[in-house]
């Protein structure tokens, strides 16, 4: 039988975590980001007083909250795939991961005042977000993501965390990769508007299969809407291996937002009250933040600030 992992800090208290860091960048601040990738902002003094400036907004909702923070990294691009496109070798890839953490242990150093600041590590999947990809198979996917967690690990991240994942076998390999390297792990999927992953998959079944090979300390849902996670919601007891829910603001599907010329920032009301929903069914939800559409003002509300 696999044995469970669990990252201690997870039963300290409730985190506040950042919110649609791309989307934030893109429509609010007017920041291009080629392929969506924020981690080259770390480059050039512009991108990391842009970033700073970021993370500020959402310390500042848990200093209102009374809760601790989570810093997620700059790095859901920063793989080999993506990275490639933007001229990144495997070593400059090293070097990006390593200073995004190295970064945020500056920022953390500066928010004295806060006394629970965890630095995770952002990992993206190989593919896009929104659309189920080829079989995947979970060595060859530790395998690739294992550079992206060596470089969190090397850095001194409290743990790594995979958004966004639209594939069980990708997840396994990622916990995988995370065991290897000796670092906590957070494991996240996204949902269509049924609840499943974009390949079908239900919600339950892609906890099931990671849990019983490779289990990480928790598990995050991401990238959806309230109302789209809750018909995953059987009341079985994986629910309580859920951790952390950053939801979309919108309640669009991810065709019709890949389609939309405009950001949808959504209704701040239903998205607080959905969330209230789940978090009634999702006992050790620890993590509460936003994704796609979200900015402070969503998280605030979330957390009822």
């Amino acid at each position: 039988m696999a044995t469970t992992h669990h990252a201690s800090w997870l039963d300290t208290g409730r985190y506040v975590s950042d919110g649609g860091l791309e989307t934030d960048l893109i429509f609010n601040r007017g920041v291009e980001l080629e392929e969506f990738a924020s981690f080259p902002l770390l480059e050039s003094d512009r991108g990391r007083a842009l970033l700073r400036d970021y993370y500020d907004d959402y310390a500042a909702v848990a200093r209102r909250a009374g809760g601790g923070l989570t810093l997620e990294s700059p790095t859901w691009r920063a793989n080999p795939d993506w990275g490639a496109r933007l001229g990144y070798d495997h070593a400059a890839l090293d070097e990006a991961n390593r200073a995004a953490i190295e970064f945020l242990h500056g920022v953390r150093d500066s928010y004295g005042d806060l006394l629970d600041v965890r630095i995770i590590g952002a990992i993206g999947p190989r593919g896009d977000g929104y659309v189920a990809g080829n079989e995947v198979d979970p060595d060859e996917a530790a395998d690739y993501h294992r550079l992206q967690v060596e470089a969190f690990a090397a850095a001194g991240a409290d743990v790594v965390a995979a958004y966004t994942i639209t594939s069980a076998h990708e997840g396994l390999g990622i916990s995988r990769a995370a065991r290897w390297a000796g670092i906590p792990v957070l494991v996240g999927f996204t949902v269509e508007t049924d609840g499943r992953l974009p390949d079908g998959t239900p919600l339950r079944d892609a906890v099931a299969l990671v849990e019983a090979q490779e289990p990480p300390d928790g598990f995050v849902v991401n990238c959806a809407h309230p109302t789209h996670i809750a018909p995953a919601l059987d009341g079985g007891a994986w629910q309580h291996r859920i951790v952390q829910v950053n939801p979309n603001a919108s309640t669009l599907s991810h065709a019709e937002l890949d389609d939309a010329e405009k950001l949808d920032t959504g209704d701040l009301g239903l998205l607080a009250r959905s969330y209230d929903a789940l978090r009634e069914r999702l006992p050790n939800l620890t993590i509460i933040g936003g994704c796609c559409g979200t900015d402070a003002r969503h998280v605030a509300a979330l957390w009822a600030v």
